[in-house]
C-alpha cells in the first residue's frame, strides 16, 4: 500500500492552470530554472519530479525537497524587486510542468482573496518543513541528517510490505548525499553500517527499512505529523 503523504489543505490548483502560460515537457537531467537567473514564471509539475536544491559556496549541492503533482515550485520570487531564482529546479523525471507568469500570479492573489488565504497557508506550511529540514541537518550530525532524510522519504515515497518499507525513489548515493548535505564516501559508510546491522536493505538502486523504529530513536524523533515530516 502506498503510503505518500497528503497536504492538510490544497492550494487551489486548478484556479492556477487557468493562468497557464506555456506548458513544458520535461526531459530527465534538464533544469526549469537555476539559481541567479531572472526569474519571470511559476511552475506547477502535472507530472514528473522535479528537485529543488541549493549550490553551497564550497561548490557542494544540498537538495531541499522533491516536487511531484500539482506541487508549485519557483515562488520565492513573487513580490520581489528585481527578482532571481534563489534555488534550482533539475528534473528527475520527465513529466509535464505548466509556467504561469509570476506578474500574473502576483495580481490574482491580490484580486482573489480565497486564493491569496490558501496560498499563505500553502507557503506557511513550506516553511515550517523547511525549518525542520534544517534543524535534523544542524542537531542530528552526518548519521542523524541521514537517518532523518530516510524516514522523511518513507513517509513521501513508502510502500509498507510485510516487514519492511519500500522508498519507491531510485537515488544513487550521491543524490542522497546530496539530501543530507554530507559527502558521497560519508554517506556510503553509514548506508553500509546499517545494512549491515539489517537495518535497511538496497535493491536496484531502491531503499526498503527494515527497522523504522531504530532511525527514529536514534535521533529523538519527536513523530511530527507526516505532512510536515516528509521530502516534498
Amino acid at each position: 500500500m502506498l503510503t505518500k503523504v497528503k497536504p492538510t489543505h490544497s492550494l487551489e490548483i486548478k484556479e492556477l492552470l487557468k493562468f497557464a502560460d506555456r506548458k513544458i515537457r520535461s526531459e530527465r537531467g534538464t533544469f526549469l530554472f537555476q539559481e541567479g537567473m531572472i526569474a519571470e514564471e511559476l511552475y506547477i509539475i502535472v507530472s514528473g519530479r522535479v528537485q529543488i536544491s541549493k549550490i553551497t559556496s564550497d561548490g557542494r549541492e544540498l537538495s531541499l525537497r522533491i516536487c511531484g503533482e500539482n506541487d508549485i515550485c519557483g515562488e520565492l520570487t513573487l513580490f520581489t524587486d528585481n527578482p532571481r531564482y534563489l534555488l534550482s529546479a533539475k528534473v528527475l523525471e520527465e513529466g509535464e510542468i505548466v509556467a504561469i507568469k509570476k506578474d500574473v500570479i502576483e495580481s490574482e492573489i491580490f484580486q482573489n482573496s480565497k486564493l491569496a488565504f490558501e496560498f499563505m497557508k500553502w507557503m506557511s506550511d513550506h516553511f515550517r518543513k523547511t525549518q525542520t529540514k534544517f534543524r535534523d541537518l544542524v542537531l542530528n550530525g552526518k548519521r542523524g541528517a541521514l537517518f532523518s532524510t530516510l524516514i522523511r522519504m518513507s513517509n513521501s515515497y513508502g510502500i509498507h510490505k510485510e516487514n519492511e518499507i519500500l522508498i519507491d525513489l531510485p537515488l544513487t548515493n550521491q543524490e542522497l548525499a546530496n539530501f543530507c548535505g554530507t559527502s558521497r564516501e560519508s554517506t556510503n559508510r553509514i548506508l553500509s553500517e546499517l545494512k549491515k546491522a539489517k537495518i535497511i536493505h538496497i535493491k536496484k538502486g531502491k531503499i526498503s527499512i527494515l527497522d523504522l523504529q531504530y532511525l527514529k530513536d536514534e535521533i529523538g524523533c519527536e513523530n511530527c505529523p507526516a505532512v510536515y515530516c516528509n521530502i516534498e
